[in-house]
């Protein structure tokens, strides 16, 4: 069986994130790989678009057909 699983070293041993389907005293064989921490930085799309700044017409989300197709009803002008 191979299995790739996570696990957190307290300082003394690995604590693995879920369950091993061993039996006790089964010898296994650990490739001891670095991971960056997952940590989530909460900035969010709308965070994101805000700081790009961006500039564009005041009735944008009102006529978006119009100024991506177009003429007042998304046909050709």
């Amino acid at each position: 069986m191979v299995k790739t699983i996570e696990a957190v070293f307290d300082g003394a041993v690995l604590r693995p994130d879920e369950p091993l389907e061993l039996e006790p005293n089964t010898r296994v064989r650990i490739t001891v790989e670095g991971i960056a921490d997952q940590k989530d930085d909460g900035v969010s799309f709308l965070d994101t678009a805000r700081s790009l700044d961006l500039d564009g017409p005041a009735d944008w989300s009102q006529n978006i057909d119009a100024y991506l197709y177009g003429g007042s009803d998304g046909t050709d002008a």
